[in-house]
């Protein structure tokens, strides 16, 4: 990857990536952590990577493991990337901890910006990872790769269609989501540990996120029947 500080001035905001990798993968249906399942030749993670150290703009990529990980070295060898085993409980403990780890060991700053990515999100492309820095550089929030909801939506009880909700101007949220490391640290420790996405968390303080227009192929591996979706999509690409 090629520094920002190579193409900005020093102090220009660098960019950072975060990915969240501590989770156990329980929906998965897979032996071990969904992150280390195989789909083609690499694994999930291996896909992600792949994809982020590709991005010219980011001035490192740091995986946040959980304390015990054991599997990282073997499934991840070829890629230039930092490590921290500083997972936690939750998604948003281990964000939390990681930006903690990009300021005191990376030489961020709170104004530098950090673009959070799940691990399983395992088809992501560098062009769009580009579109979304080049919507959110200059923002005062920040934004999120998200796509428009196409499909009519129900609400459900007991197994049965409770209402239809309405669609017009739903969007499901994926990432990237690109912030401001301090602001998002400030809105982790407002939000809580429940809260599910960064976007989520910088809303409590008052803020819109920015929404990038991404692609459906950018879906999150969470069910048994994803791997192989997500296998034939990776050789459509080939």
């Amino acid at each position: 990857m090629v520094p920002v500080a190579d193409a900005a001035p020093a102090d220009a905001p660098r960019l950072y990536a975060l990915v969240p990798s501590a989770g156990v993968g329980a929906r998965a249906g897979a032996d071990g952590p969904k992150q280390y399942r195989m789909v083609g030749t690499r694994s999930v993670l291996g896909h992600t990577l792949a994809a982020l150290v590709r991005v010219d703009r980011l001035s490192a990529v740091l995986v946040a493991l959980s304390p015990g990980d054991a599997q990282f070295a073997r499934h991840t060898a070829e890629f230039d990337v930092s490590v921290a085993h500083c997972g936690g409980a939750t998604r948003a403990q281990t964000v939390r901890n990681g930006l903690e780890v990009l300021l005191r060991e990376h030489g961020a700053r709170r104004d530098d910006w950090v673009l959070v990515h799940d691990a399983a999100r395992c088809l992501l492309r560098p062009e769009w990872v580009d579109a979304l820095i080049d919507a959110c550089l200059a923002d005062p929030v920040g934004g999120l790769l998200a796509l428009p909801v196409a499909d009519t939506l129900k609400a459900e009880r007991d197994g049965r269609v409770a209402s239809t909700l309405d669609r017009d101007a739903k969007w499901q949220a994926q990432t990237p989501q690109m912030f401001r490391i301090g602001q998002l640290m400030a809105a982790l420790d407002r939000a809580g540990d429940t809260v599910t996405d960064e976007a989520s968390a910088i809303e409590t303080l008052g803020h819109a996120p920015k929404l990038v227009a991404a692609s459906l192929e950018n879906f999150k591996v969470t069910y048994p029947a994803d791997f192989a979706l997500a296998e034939r999509l990776l050789r459509s690409r080939e």
